[in-house]
């Protein structure tokens, strides 16, 4: 890859696990020349990857992001896609040392952007289509649409219960596990369209 001197490498280091290390990663990246390195460990499933936005937020012209292989990046076509393209929409480049064809201040790596658009919206529909299909089957069937609440009715009352005793939302929140915004929703009655649920 044949890159300016004065162009800025950004390195991206991800992790799916807790018990997963991010050492080679990091120094694969260190010694292509990146000067500073984002690094997270979370789900490619995770869509709020906070360092991974905190980069896209940070980017400016003329910088390089480089990762070391794309399933570091993204998840599925549709995914590399929109990240790249949010690059590329800010006057930078993209580069995965491990496919170097990915090179987008290359004439081939713009057109694997332009592929993968294409892909992408393949990939879009074929979600859709799928999602359509299994909404049907599960009225056919008589299934109930729509998610159910966490919160039992019995735990619910408990909650308000809890929080006219004086308790503070963080620590009703806590003993649950759900957000503060939840327990207020149940205290104030704005949820009760959902926490009609099985007892």
């Amino acid at each position: 890859m044949n890159l300016q001197k004065s162009r800025r490498k950004i390195g991206y280091a991800r992790v799916s696990t807790v018990g997963q290390t991010l050492e080679l990663q990091l120094k694969t990246l260190t010694e292509y020349g990146c000067r500073r390195i984002y690094r997270e460990k979370a789900s490619g499933a995770d869509t709020d990857r906070a360092e991974l936005q905190k980069l896209l937020a940070n980017l400016k012209e003329g910088q390089v992001v480089v990762v070391t292989r794309l399933d570091r990046l993204a998840r599925s076509t549709f995914d590399l896609f929109s990240i790249v393209r949010t690059i590329s929409q800010k006057n930078a480049q993209f580069y995965s040392l491990s496919e170097p064809w990915t090179d987008t201040s290359t004439s081939t790596g713009r057109l694997m952007l332009a592929v993968l658009g294409g892909l992408a919206d393949v990939e879009r529909d074929l979600i859709r289509t799928r999602t359509a299909e299994g909404r049907a089957r599960a009225i056919a069937q008589g299934i109930k649409m729509g998610r159910r609440s966490r919160i039992t009715l019995l735990q619910r009352q408990e909650i308000i219960q809890k929080r006219q005793n004086g308790w503070l939302l963080k620590d009703i929140a806590a003993m649950f596990d759900i957000s503060e915004a939840t327990v207020s929703r149940i205290v104030t009655g704005a949820d009760s369209h959902k926490s009609r649920k099985n007892k």
